[in-house]
């Protein structure tokens, strides 16, 4: 097990505002409703599954926590969906491809609500079929009393036959191989790491967040670098993180890419109304309103390209370039002909092939806060089209 030291951050300076861009999006998926009638279904994190034989039948996939898994096609339309077993709370999802005997591609589900990986073949046509093998194990928990304190399986990222997952309300990272057992597959545990849960000031004082007692500064969104050999992982009350890896272990010292704009400051919590009091940030602060969220890369050659990241405060993404971590740009999705925008955002997936609709490729983003929700919580999925962002693709 690795214990993360705190670094500058780029270039040692709070990274400039700049112009911020507003976009809409071209489509977005049906409402997701968390009550009793929707199923208590939640939208939360997506990924693009690319089918190679025919792009047209390409599939977005995103967890709706206690609704379990949607499968949209590239018109926004639910072609699958799928329930959690009893008890289960999907979470997070990213995708294995290429992966064993068959070298077929694979979506793989974080299940906080039984702190395992929930593991679904893709078929050729877009289906997904569960392979989780029954003995699959608990991940961080040690026994199912602990499961029920919900310190469990949370963020997602994958990369070759791996996947990263956080403990939810803790620090901890952990990387698991993914493993072939006949038509099943399981994982095992190769290498944990600890973020920080204090943070050094520049006046010489120490600074821990404001949370719920008992709770440490948590990780939910993440994007494995493969190319590059980087995890980027998203301290939701703290920063963005950059964590080098060494195929099934983390190595070297975490450094952060950029703080959020409460860094640093004194906070007061509130038991009635679960909720912190700040005081002012350290002048170390960066621009991202906590919670930093989804964290997604497209990718415009082996190394270059982009990566984006969800400021869940203020509704904003900012980008970075994807070899420097250099901050690039800034936008906004607002209300637009097709969709509503896009507020209080969680999990991002972009992908650079061309897609039928998408010659520049697509980003796809959770919406939080729906519209029109007909006095109802509604939550789902925005497509963007990734030329309306200006950039390379």
């Amino acid at each position: 097990m690795s214990t993360a030291v705190a670094a500058p951050a780029h270039a040692g300076e709070r990274p400039t505002e700049s112009q911020l861009l507003e976009i809409t999006a071209s489509v977005e998926t049906p409402a997701l409703f968390d009550d009793e009638a929707g199923g208590d279904a939640d939208a939360d994190d997506p990924a693009i599954w690319v089918n190679r034989a025919d792009r047209e039948r390409s599939r977005v996939i995103g967890t709706a926590k206690n609704g379990g898994l949607r499968v949209y096609d590239l018109a926004g339309r639910e072609v699958q969906s799928i329930s959690p077993p009893e008890g289960g709370r999907f979470n997070n999802v990213d995708l294995v491809t290429g992966f064993g005997r068959g070298r077929q591609d694979y979506a793989v589900v974080t299940d906080r609500g039984l702190d395992k990986l929930r593991i679904f073949r893709i078929e050729a046509s877009g289906r997904l079929t569960d392979v989780t093998a029954v003995d699959a194990p608990l991940l961080f928990s040690k026994d199912d009393a602990e499961v029920e304190t919900q310190a469990t399986g949370y963020g997602l990222a994958t990369y070759g036959k791996y996947a990263i997952v956080s403990r939810r309300h803790t620090t901890r990272l952990g990387i698991f191989r993914l493993e072939e057992r006949k038509n099943t597959v399981s994982y095992r545990i190769t290498d944990t790491l600890d973020l920080p849960k204090q943070f050094p000031l520049a006046n010489g004082t120490t600074w821990t967040p404001c949370l719920e007692p008992g709770e440490e500064p948590q990780i939910e969104g993440m994007v494995v670098d493969a190319d590059a050999g980087v995890l980027y992982t998203a301290q939701e009350d703290v920063a963005l993180w950059k964590i080098r890896l060494d195929r099934d272990q983390f190595a070297g010292v975490p450094r952060i890419v950029e703080r959020v704009a409460e860094f640093g400051a004194k906070g007061t919590y509130d038991p009635e109304t679960e909720e912190c009091t700040l005081g002012e940030p350290a002048p170390e602060a960066g621009r991202i309103r906590a919670d930093v969220e989804g964290a997604t890369i497209y990718p415009t050659g082996k190394r270059d390209g982009y990566l984006v990241v969800s400021s869940q405060g203020d509704s904003k993404f900012y980008v970075y370039d994807r070899r420097t971590n250099r901050p690039i740009k800034s936008f906004q999705v607002i209300d637009g002909k097709r969709a509503d925008g896009v507020q209080h955002s969680d999990g991002a997936a972009a992908t650079s092939v061309a897609l039928p609709g998408y010659p520049n490729g697509l980003l796809v983003l959770h919406d939080g806060e729906n519209k029109p929700d007909d006095g109802r919580v509604s939550t789902n999925f925005k497509y963007i089209d990734w030329k309306k962002l200006g950039l390379k693709g």
